[in-house]
């Protein structure tokens, strides 16, 4: 008989979604917090994404996301299982999105500052469907160039509340602090009668 971990069965389920432009960091992240080993559905990039894939600024990729990325991390202190699922970046997979929305409460949106304009159709998916989020500015190369600030003025978010977080993908501590960030917006917006 197979062994499950039934340490996660004692916390509460909250289905959380990574999500963000092509090569800003998504499974990076899913990656350096998840207690699991994540499921990953990363291909290598062929030429047949010559004229497709916009590599501009990222060159040096070799594989993308073409489904999900999945994992998951048991926060004990606040109570709740967390379920990561990081969505596909390309264009041509963003379909998959509404689908990878059901039955979740917040979303990390992450940004490249250098590449700003790949941000703005995950931002506006997430305001369109009034799913709370957190953007989280992956700091490549450890550093960032812009304020908390001016980079949500570049988004033109429409809540000027929307938490901006200067993140490094790969540091676990920075990713715990994003997903607790994320949880006191969910837990702000119940205590406060706002539909999450």
């Amino acid at each position: 008989m197979p062994e499950y971990d039934t340490a996660a069965q004692d916390e509460s389920p909250v289905k959380i979604l990574i999500a963000g432009g092509f090569g800003v960091g998504k499974t990076t992240l899913v990656e350096a917090i998840s207690e699991i080993e994540p499921l990953r559905t990363e291909e290598r990039l062929t030429t047949a994404g010559i004229g497709v894939d916009d590599l501009d600024g990222i060159e040096s990729k070799t594989a993308t996301t073409v489904a999900m990325d999945f994992g998951r991390i048991t926060l004990a202190d606040a109570g709740v299982v967390l379920y990561l699922f990081g969505t596909p970046g390309q264009e041509r997979f963003w379909f998959m999105w509404d689908d990878l929305l059901n039955g979740a409460l917040g979303a990390i949106v992450l940004v490249d500052t250098r590449r700003l304009d790949r941000s703005f159709a995950a931002v506006d998916f997430f305001e369109n469907r009034r799913l709370p989020f957190v953007i989280g500015a992956n700091c490549f190369d450890g550093e960032q160039h812009y304020t908390a600030e001016e980079i949500g003025a570049a988004l033109h978010l429409s809540d000027p509340n929307t938490p901006i977080l200067m993140l490094d993908a790969r540091s676990r501590d920075d990713v715990r602090g994003a997903l607790l960030t994320l949880l006191d917006l969910l837990i702000d917006r119940a205590q406060s009668g706002t539909p999450v």
